[in-house]
C-alpha cells in the first residue's frame, strides 16, 4: 500500500514538471532550471521524453502552416516572373540615357579639372602672399624695435611693445612662420631685447636712484626754508593785526576785522604751504612700465622699496661722522625731502608704493629722528643749541604736516624736553644778570643821546611820563635795570619762539609760569643774595638798589604785556590777570638793606651822645650836637633821595629812620654810661625830639598825593615813644603813668620796665634833679612825691 502511494505521488509530480515545461516552452522561456532539476534529480529520462513530445508536437504544426500557404507562394513566383521582362525593358532605357549623359558631361568634366587646378593655384598664391606680409610685418617690427633701442632708454618701452607684438605673432599665428631661419632669428631675438632692456633700464633706474639721493637734501632744504617764509609771513601779519584786535569790541565790525585777518593768514598759507620743488620722477617711471611690460612688476615694486629702505637707512648715518649741532639740518632735509619723494610717488605712481609702505618707512624715520633728538637732547648743556635745533625740528614738523605725515611723536619729543631748554635759559639769564648785577657801580645812568632813551627806557615801558626829556638826561635807575630788561624780554622772545614751535599746549600760560620763574629764580633771587651779602653798598648805591626795584615793578608790567603780545593775547585779558609784584622779595630785602645802613649812619652820628651833659645846670638852646647832626644828614639824604627813590619808598624809610631814632632817644635813657640826669637834660633832649619833629613835618610835605596829614601823622607816630617818654619826665604829675586811662591815652608806647628803669635815674641826687623847679625846703616837692610814688608802683608791680 505505501509503495503504491508513493507510486501514485511520484505520476503526479511528473505530470506537474510536464506542465510547467510546456509552459514555459509554449512562452519561450529558459529550460535550464528544467535541465539542471532534472539532472540534480538523477532522472533525465522523463524530461527527454517531454521535449521530444513538445518536438513532435511543434512539427506537426509547422506542417499544418505550410499547408496552409503553400497556394499564397505560389501566387508570388508568378508574379515575379511577370515583372522580370518589365525590369529588363527599364534596363536598357536606363543604359541608353546613361551613355547619352556622359556624352554631354564630357566637356563640363574638363573645365571642371581646369578650375579646380586654377583655384589650388590661387590658393596657394593667397597662402604666400599672406605668409610674405607676415614676414613683411615681422620684419618691420623687428626693425622698429631696433630703432627704438638704438634711440636710447627714452624708447625701450616701445621697443619692448614691439617685441611683444612680434611674440604674440609667432605664438598665435594661425600656422608656423613657413621660413625657419626667421623664425629662429625672431624668436632668439624676442628674449635678447627684452634682457637688454632690464639691463638698460635697471642702469637707468639705479642713476636715478643716487641722483634723487643727492637731490632729497636740496629738496628737503628748499620745502623747510618755504615753510620757515610762510611762518614768517604768518607772524608778520599776526603784529600787524594784533594792534586792531586790541582795539575791537564784540559789535559786528570788529568781528568781520577778526574774520578778514583770519582769512588773510589763512590764505597765506595755503599759497606758501608745500614747498612744491621740481624733481624728476620720468626714470622712476620709465622702469616701472618697462618692469610691467616685462611681467616683472611685482619684482620691481619690491626693489624699488627694499632699495629705499637702504637709502633711508644710510640717510640716518649722516650724523655719525659730525656732531649733531653742526649736522642736524642735513640730517633733518634729507628726511624731509627723502618722503616728500615718498609722497610724490605714492600720489602719481600708479600703485608703485601703496600707503602701508609709505607709512611704515615713515615710523622707522619718526623713531630714529626721536631717539637721536632723545639722545642728544639729553646731553647738550646750551639753551641756543636746543633751540636751535628745536626750531629746525618745529619747522620739519611744520613742512611734512603739509604732506599729510603724521608728527604728533616729533611735536612730543620737543614738549618733553620743555623744562630742560628753560632750566638751561633761566641758567643762562642767572649768570648774565649775575654779571650785570657785578658790573654796576650802581649810578643813576646817564643818557646823552635820543636813541639811547629810546633802547634804554621807552623799550621797555619803563619811562615815568610820556613827555620826552632833555638831554643829557639822568635817569633814575642804573645801568641794571636795561641790563635785565634786556635779558628777561630776551628769555620771553626765546621761551615764546620755543613754545609756539614746538612747546605744544597753551603758549602764554606756559610763557607766564617761565616769565614768573625768571623773575622769581632768578632776577629777584640775584638782587636779593647782593642785597643780603651786602656787596660793600654804600648808602646811595643801596638807595639807587631800592630805587631800581621800584623801576623793575613798571618792568614786570612790560615783560607781562610782551609776553602777551607775542602769544597773540589781548592785553585786556592780561590786565584782568595781574598779579603781585613778583620781585617784593628782593624789594623789601633792598629797603631794609638801606633801612639798616640808614640806621648804621644815624647810630654813628647818635653815638655822638657822648657829649650830652645829662646834669646840666642850663637846656641847650639848639639842641644836642648829635640831632643837629643827623637832621643835616637827614636833609641831605632827602633832598638826593627823593630824585631817584619813588615818594611811597621815600616815605617808608624817613618813617622806619625816625622810629629808630625815637628807639635810640629811648635808648640813650637807658644806656648804662648814664648814671642820672635832670630835668634840663631833658628839656634838651625834648628840644631834640621837636627838631625831628619838625623835620617829620617838614617832609610830609612831598607826599601830597598819597595825603599830607596822614603823612605827617604817620612820621609824628615814628617818634611817638620817644615823644610819650619825654613828657612823662617832663610832666608834674608822673604818677598818671598808673592810671590805666591816662596810660593808654598819653603813655600806651611805653614799657613798664624801660620807665621804672629811667625813674629810677632820674629819681638819684633829687636835690641835683629839681634844683631847677624850686628851693629846698622843708615842704617836699609834689613832683618828687609823685615820681617816687611812681617807682614805688612799678617796683611792686616787677
Amino acid at each position: 500500500m505505501r509503495r503504491h502511494g508513493d507510486g501514485g505521488a511520484s505520476a503526479a509530480a511528473s505530470e506537474a514538471d510536464l506542465a510547467q515545461l510546456s509552459t514555459a516552452i509554449a512562452a519561450g522561456e529558459d529550460l535550464g532550471p528544467f535541465v539542471r532539476r532534472a539532472f540534480a534529480c538523477g532522472r533525465p529520462e522523463p524530461l527527454l521524453a517531454s521535449l521530444r513530445a513538445a518536438a513532435r508536437d511543434r512539427e506537426a504544426e509547422i506542417e499544418e502552416l505550410c499547408r496552409a500557404h503553400f497556394h499564397d507562394f505560389i501566387r508570388a513566383v508568378d508574379d515575379l516572373r511577370s515583372l522580370l521582362a518589365d525590369a529588363d525593358a527599364l534596363k536598357g532605357s536606363l543604359s541608353s540615357s546613361h551613355a547619352a549623359l556622359l556624352s554631354s558631361a564630357a566637356p563640363l568634366l574638363a573645365s571642371l579639372e581646369s578650375f579646380l587646378a586654377a583655384r589650388a593655384l590661387a590658393g596657394n598664391l593667397s597662402s604666400a602672399l599672406a605668409s610674405s606680409r607676415r614676414c613683411v610685418r615681422l620684419l618691420a617690427l623687428a626693425n622698429r624695435a631696433n630703432a627704438h633701442l638704438q634711440a636710447g632708454n627714452h624708447n625701450l618701452y616701445l621697443a619692448l611693445r614691439a617685441v611683444d607684438a612680434i611674440d604674440r605673432d609667432l605664438a598665435s599665428g594661425p600656422e608656423p612662420l613657413p621660413l625657419p631661419t626667421l623664425r629662429r632669428m625672431l624668436l632668439s631675438l624676442v628674449p635678447a631685447v627684452r634682457a637688454h632692456a632690464e639691463r638698460e633700464i635697471s642702469r637707468e633706474f639705479s642713476d636715478w636712484m643716487v641722483s634723487i639721493r643727492a637731490a632729497s637734501r636740496h629738496l628737503g632744504q628748499v620745502a623747510i626754508g618755504r615753510s620757515a617764509a610762510a611762518r614768517q609771513r604768518q607772524e608778520e601779519l599776526r603784529s600787524k593785526h594784533r594792534p586792531l584786535e586790541e582795539c575791537i569790541t564784540l559789535d559786528d565790525d570788529g568781528v568781520g576785522d577778526i574774520d578778514d585777518f583770519a582769512a588773510a593768514a589763512a590764505t597765506a598759507d595755503v599759497a606758501d604751504g608745500a614747498a612744491a620743488a621740481s624733481f624728476d620722477l620720468t626714470p622712476l617711471y620709465r622702469a616701472m612700465h618697462v618692469h610691467h611690460t616685462l611681467a616683472l612688476g611685482e619684482r620691481f615694486k619690491k626693489y624699488y622699496l627694499e632699495n629705499r629702505k637702504l637709502q633711508l637707512t644710510s640717510d640716518f648715518d649722516v650724523i655719525a661722522a659730525t656732531p649733531f649741532l653742526e649736522s642736524h639740518q642735513v640730517f633733518f632735509s634729507q628726511i624731509a625731502g627723502f618722503f616728500i619723494v615718498e609722497d610724490r610717488v605714492f600720489s602719481t605712481g600708479g600703485g608703485l608704493t601703496s600707503r602701508a609702505d609709505v607709512d611704515a618707512l615713515w615710523d622707522s624715520a619718526v623713531a630714529k629722528m626721536v631717539s637721536v633728538m632723545e639722545d642728544n637732547f639729553s646731553r647738550m648743556q646750551t639753551a641756543n643749541h636746543l633751540l636751535l635745533i628745536t626750531d629746525y625740528a618745529a619747522l620739519v614738523s611744520a613742512t611734512m604736516r603739509r604732506y599729510g605725515y603724521p608728527v604728533g611723536m616729533l611735536l612730543d619729543v620737543l614738549a618733553r624736553h620743555r623744562d630742560k631748554y628753560h632750566d638751561l635759559l633761566l641758567a643762562d639769564c642767572r649768570r648774565q644778570v649775575v654779571e650785570a648785577l657785578a658790573a654796576d657801580k650802581f649810578d643813576q645812568m646817564l643818557m646823552r643821546k635820543e636813541y639811547e632813551y629810546s633802547m634804554n627806557v621807552l623799550a621797555f615801558g619803563i619811562q615815568s611820563s610820556d613827555i620826552t626829556p632833555a638831554f643829557p638826561y639822568v635817569a633814575p635807575f642804573s645801568c641794571t635795570v636795561p641790563d635785565i630788561c634786556r635779558i628777561v624780554r630776551s628769555f620771553i622772545e626765546d621761551s615764546v619762539s620755543f613754545m609756539a614751535h614746538g612747546g605744544g599746549g597753551d603758549t602764554y600760560a606756559a610763557v607766564k609760569k617761565y616769565l614768573g620763574r625768571i623773575l622769581s629764580e632768578v632776577v629777584d633771587a640775584s638782587i636779593q643774595k647782593l642785597v643780603d651779602s651786602g656787596g660793600g653798598l654804600s648808602v646811595s648805591q643801596a638807595m639807587q638798589v631800592a630805587a631800581n626795584m621800584s623801576v623793575m615793578e613798571r618792568a614786570c608790567e612790560f615783560f607781562t604785556g610782551h609776553a602777551a603780545q607775542l602769544c597773540g593775547v589781548p592785553l585786556r585779558a592780561v590786565e584782568r590777570g595781574r598779579r603781585d609784584f613778583p620781585l617784593r622779595k628782593s624789594r623789601d630785602a633792598a629797603e631794609a638793606l638801606l633801612l639798616r645802613l640808614l640806621c648804621s649812619k644815624v647810630d654813628e652820628f647818635m653815638g655822638q651822645s657822648d657829649g650830652v651833659n645829662w646834669m646840666t645846670d642850663d637846656p641847650p638852646p639848639g639842641g644836642n650836637e648829635y640831632a643837629n647832626e643827623v637832621i643835616i644828614y637827614l636833609e641831605t639824604l632827602t633832598s638826593t633821595a627823593q630824585q631817584i627813590l619813588p615818594l611811597p619808598v621815600l616815605r617808608r624809610v624817613l618813617v622806619a629812620v625816625l622810629a629808630h631814632i625815637s628807639e635810640r632817644i629811648v635808648g640813650l635813657f637807658l644806656n648804662d654810661s648814664v648814671k642820672r640826669f635832670n630835668a634840663n637834660a631833658v628839656t634838651g633832649i625834648d628840644t631834640d625830639l621837636k627838631m625831628f619833629e619838625a623835620f617829620g613835618e617838614s617832609m610830609s610835605s612831598l607826599f601830597v598825593d598819597s595825603g599830607q596829614d596822614s603823612a605827617a601823622n604817620e612820621m609824628k607816630a615814628a617818634l611817638v615813644e620817644a615823644r610819650q617818654l619825654v613828657n612823662l619826665l617832663m610832666s608834674n604829675s608822673p604818677e598818671n603813668f598808673l592810671n590805666p586811662v591816662i596810660r593808654e591815652k598819653s603813655y600806651n608806647k611805653l614799657d613798664y620796665k624801660k620807665v621804672a628803669a629811667i625813674s629810677e635815674k632820674f629819681r638819684d641826687s633829687s636835690e641835683s634833679y629839681f634844683s631847677t623847679f624850686g628851693t629846698r625846703g622843708a615842704r617836699q616837692n609834689p613832683k618828687k612825691k609823685s615820681l617816687d610814688t611812681l617807682i614805688k608802683r612799678l617796683r611792686e608791680a616787677s
